[in-house]
């Protein structure tokens, strides 16, 4: 079977995590575009199950948990009805949790908003912690069920609830300008947490890394996602290249490395090799 060589991988990786589309990254690595389609399953997967593997027993303190939207295939509005009803089309919500201390990112969670997708992904990040944390979330409701079910009592649990206002006149509000923020209430939930922990900044900081790294997430432009297995799978490769690749200019270490996942700086080239390890084993 034809392989690509080492070096060819890395490059089309290396564009694939700065934000370019699948198609441009076969442009500009002179490969077809099924080739680069295929590699970035393969090593999406492979990155997806290198970090279920490797994030266990974190040593976390604070956590942070933001959702952020975006669709598949069609807006939700303009999407068939037999797709919809399937789960292949319409809005999709990643729900992402931020070490605050070492800003790690050791879970995520593709799905909607409704209180069990809140429920899956608290789950999955309580069972890669160690031990007691300080959780802060934003006002959504679906949050209170989710902290409920997966952490119980275990948890020091707050919510900092914004309070929005309309931007501008009421005869010119500018429509893609977010609204004006005119407060927050830091409202404890559970257990004891420390008031002046209870953020959600770099949570929504980390939103915009997404937006700017994965092609898919782009506003306003048919970069989106054709189909949620590859929308779920490029986030999965975005976080392996944030947590253990970009060093962090606040840390000067990568977030793995803060974190104590790693000992190393890893590059593309660590990531291929991680790969080819896996494709040996499967």
């Amino acid at each position: 079977m034809n392989k690509l060589p080492f070096e060819k991988r890395v490059q089309i990786l290396h564009l694939l995590v700065e934000g370019n589309s699948l198609r441009a990254t076969a442009r500009l690595a002179d490969v077809s575009f099924n080739t680069t389609a295929k590699l970035f399953v393969d090593a999406a997967r492979a990155c997806l199950d290198y970090q279920n593997r490797t994030f266990v027993n974190l040593t976390c303190k604070r956590i942070q948990v933001d959702e952020i939207w975006s669709f598949v295939y069609a807006k939700a509005l303009n999407a068939p009805i037999e797709k919809k009803i399937a789960g292949q089309a319409g809005d999709v919500w990643t729900w992402v949790a931020i070490d605050a201390d070492t800003k790690l990112v050791p879970s995520w969670y593709i799905g909607d908003r409704s209180s069990q997708s809140a429920w899956e992904f608290l789950t999955d990040l309580r069972k890669r912690l160690s031990s007691r944390v300080q959780l802060t979330s934003d006002g959504h409701k679906a949050y209170l069920v989710g902290v409920a079910g997966s952490f119980g009592d275990d948890v020091d649990f707050a919510q900092l609830v914004k309070i929005y206002g309309k931007v501008g006149s009421e005869k010119g509000v500018r429509r893609y300008s977010p609204p004006e923020c005119l407060g927050a209430v830091k409202t404890p939930v559970y257990g004891e947490p420390d008031p002046k922990h209870i953020s959600t900044s770099y949570a929504e900081r980390q939103n915009l890394t997404m937006r700017m790294s994965i092609r898919r997430f782009t506003r306003l432009t048919n970069a989106f996602s054709k189909k949620v297995e590859n929308h779920a799978l490029s986030v999965a490769l975005h976080y392996m290249n944030y947590n253990f690749c970009r060093i962090h200019k606040t840390l000067r270490v990568t977030p793995a490395m803060a974190a104590g996942v790693t000992d190393k700086l890893w590059d593309i080239g660590d990531v291929v090799d991680m790969l080819e390890k896996w494709e040996a084993v499967k």
